[in-house]
Order: C-alpha cells, then structure tokens, then sequence
C-alpha cells in the first residue's frame, strides 16, 4: 500500500483530485451554516436520502450491519475487505497530511472513495451531485446524469493534461453516491469501470463492500469521518 500526498494524487488522476478538493468546499459548507436548512430552501433541495433499497444487506454497509468475521482492512471512518488484485492506497491532503481519501486501484480501474457524517433523516447525494456539476462545469468539463447500480450518478469528461509535452486531453470518470444511517459515502470511479460494463460491475460489487463507521462522536453534517492508517501499513512516497 502506497500513501500519496494531494499533488501527486492531481498528477495520476484528476478525479481524485476534484473530490478531495470537494471534500474541503463540503466541510466549510457545514462550518458556514449550510447544514441548517430552512423551510423556502426546502421547497427546492431534495434532503431526501438516496441508496438502493437492498443497501442495508448488499452495502455500502454501516458498521452496525457488517459481518463481524471478515477480516477488514480498518482505516478508521472505512474498512474495506480485502480481496485478490486490490491495491490500496491512501490520499493525503499536503497542506494538512491529513488522510482524505482512500484509493483503490481493481480490474483496471481506481476507485477513490470518502466517508461524511450526514444527518440522521436526510441525504447528501442530491445536493452532492448539483456540487459536483458546477465544479466541473467551471473547469470546461461536461456531466451527465443518470440512473446507476447505487441510483442517480454522474458521467463526466474531465480536462486533463497529458503526456510530457503538456497536451490536453480529457479522462472519464463516473461519481457515485450512498447514503447511509448518519453517513453518506461517495464514490469516483475511472478507468475500465468508467465505460466497460464487466469491469463496471466487478468496481461496483468493491463499493457494495465497503464498510463505513460512523461512531457516535457528535459531527457537522458534511465533515469528512476520519480516516487512519491502518496499524500495519507501511507507507511509501
């Protein structure tokens, strides 16, 4: 397992780099406020909680409703069960060496996946995606809605640049999202998985297994669940 800090995480994969990014624009969210919801904001914004309705039995699982035998690799805020071809690598945020992501890289494709505390009765994913849309939007990117394995997702082509001579490409990434009993776990997915549906369902069925552990510390809405090395990793730059 590898530990990456945030620039070298832009470099590999801009994906990454938009929801870790995301990931502190949904925390300073809740520091100003945005947590409190009046009546006229929720004529608008759908609070309403998005997961599939096997979430519980198929995951993404709370801690409540994993199988306590398997042998999880625990990270804190996320355990992830290991299987054949994972690898796993942590994202950490320079400026604070924080960890904020956890990467993983299956079937020819990474998935960067992150744990946010979430109210009790309401969702994030509606009003995660709308986020999610403008950021690209202002980068010259284009998003597409869509129902998914997990519901709604985006589809998004993302400028990059490639190749050593500083061209321009784009690079496909899907982003998904779970939400669960007070947490809500987002998912970007990219390389096979973004558009062959094989590789598409073998990085679904790794999301499925995630666990998420919310604890019962009091947290913001939208504040990132701590994420831990785990006790044995050995982390390389």
């Amino acid at each position: 397992m590898s530990k990456k800090n945030k620039n070298s995480a832009a470099e590999s994969d801009v994906s990454m780099d938009t929801t870790v990014e995301d990931a502190t624009e949904l925390e300073a969210s809740a520091a100003a406020g945005v947590a409190e919801i009046d009546a006229d904001e929720a004529d608008v914004l759908d609070i309403s909680k998005s997961a599939p309705e096997d979430r519980a039995t198929e995951g993404p699982f709370d801690e409540s409703e994993a199988n306590p035998v398997r042998p999880y690799i625990d990270l804190g805020g996320v355990k992830i069960l290991p299987r054949e071809g994972l690898n796993l690598r942590l994202e950490v945020e320079e400026s604070t060496k924080r960890i904020v992501a956890v990467g993983l890289d299956y079937a020819g494709s990474t998935l960067q996946i992150q744990p946010f505390a979430a109210p009790r009765s309401t969702g994030l994913w509606h009003e995660t995606r709308e986020q999610i849309q403008e950021q690209i939007a202002r980068q010259g990117g284009t998003v597409t809605e869509r129902d998914g394995a997990f519901g709604p997702e985006l589809l998004a082509e993302v400028p990059v640049v490639s190749g050593s001579d500083g061209s321009a490409g784009t690079r496909i990434a899907r982003f998904v999202g779970v939400d669960g009993p007070r947490w809500f776990l987002r998912g970007v997915i990219a390389g096979d998985a973004a558009t062959n549906a094989d590789a598409a369902a073998l990085v679904e069925d790794l999301f499925r297994s995630v666990v998420v552990v919310r604890g019962s510390a009091p947290m913001p809405p939208r504040d990132l669940i701590p994420l831990v090395m785990p006790p044995t990793a050995t982390p390389t730059d």
